[in-house]
């Protein structure tokens, strides 16, 4: 018997590319998966199409739950926590991708070489596609995947993501009401704070669609470096950084003592003077993924917006 995965699927106003994500499900060489669908309050046709693919599949294939219609994040922490979902392994999905086939079959396949007991996360790269399905690009790579890291970036978009019920219980001992502003990234740190193991994997599992309904696009070229930056001078970094030491302090008895004390000094880097503030990120540890990002950090800690 295959392990079985559920598919934790937000809609909202998703009409236009939800057929292509729901047929891409069914052409999985993972056999063993069931779909729980929350729509957040979609006034289109959405609905619509969920209920003709939970008809057209077997019974229990497709589960669809009313949203709590407070934003994509709140729609994903409340599939996570929803306790009548049970199976081996969970997987965020967006309305308007489209899985590579063998994306949880790659997934598992490094999943169960983790000892139980320990919360583990997949992720990956995805290919960059257009409204009509063109390959533009590929999402950045990334390693060495971390708590110090997990902190200050998040390394893969929640489409790629798939995760054991170690890692799904430490984010139900949280909470579906955070403070957080991703939860991709919340589920980075979580499970690199608490001991778990994160593995990027560099080859591609999903066509990621770019168009201008994107609640969370993939940022790249110096238009979005300019819009970045000038979040930064505005604060941006500051309130999401502010949130997140929120949340994991709703974790502050399972994270492990090295990473309790990163984020001790990093939030110590947050509040004190020119000097102390830089000395604790020093002592933090955290970083980005390359050197101009870490650069851009101290730059940013200078002028107190971490």
């Amino acid at each position: 018997m295959q392990p079985k995965v559920a598919i934790l699927l937000s809609t909202f106003h998703g009409q236009r590319y939800l057929a292509e994500q729901l047929d891409s499900f069914a052409g999985q060489t993972h056999a063993n998966w069931e779909v729980w669908a929350s729509d957040d309050g979609s006034q289109d046709a959405t609905r619509g199409i969920l209920a003709a693919y939970a008809d057209k599949w077997p019974a229990g294939r497709l589960s669809v739950l009313a949203g709590p219609a407070a934003g994509f994040v709140a729609n994903f922490l409340t599939l996570t926590c929803n306790a009548d979902i049970q199976a081996d392994y969970y997987a965020y999905s967006d309305q308007d991708d489209i899985w590579d086939a063998d994306k949880l079959e790659r997934a598992l396949r490094w999943l169960e070489s983790v000892p139980d007991g320990t919360p583990a996360l997949y992720c990956s790269r995805a290919r960059l596609v257009d409204t009509s399905n063109h390959e533009i690009g590929l999402s950045p790579l990334c390693a060495k995947p971390c708590f110090a890291n997990a902190l200050i970036q998040n390394i893969a978009g929640g489409n790629t993501m798939v995760f054991n019920n170690a890692a799904r219980a430490l984010l139900r001992q949280a909470g579906a009401q955070l403070p957080v502003v991703y939860h991709d990234w919340w589920a980075y740190m979580a499970v690199t704070g608490c001991g778990g193991q994160v593995f990027f994997d560099p080859v591609p599992t999903l066509r990621y669609r770019q168009h201008e309904a994107n609640l969370v696009g993939m940022d790249t070229g110096w238009p979005a470096r300019l819009k970045h930056l000038r979040q930064q001078w505005q604060g941006l970094s500051r309130d999401r950084n502010e949130g997140n030491i929120a949340a994991l302090r709703k974790l502050d008895d399972r994270l492990t003592p090295e990473n309790r004390q990163i984020l001790a000094y990093f939030a110590k880097a947050r509040e004190k003077r020119l000097l102390p503030r830089l000395l604790n990120l020093v002592r933090s540890g955290v970083y980005r993924q390359t050197r101009l990002g870490t650069l851009r950090l101290f730059a940013e800690a200078i002028f107190n917006k971490i």
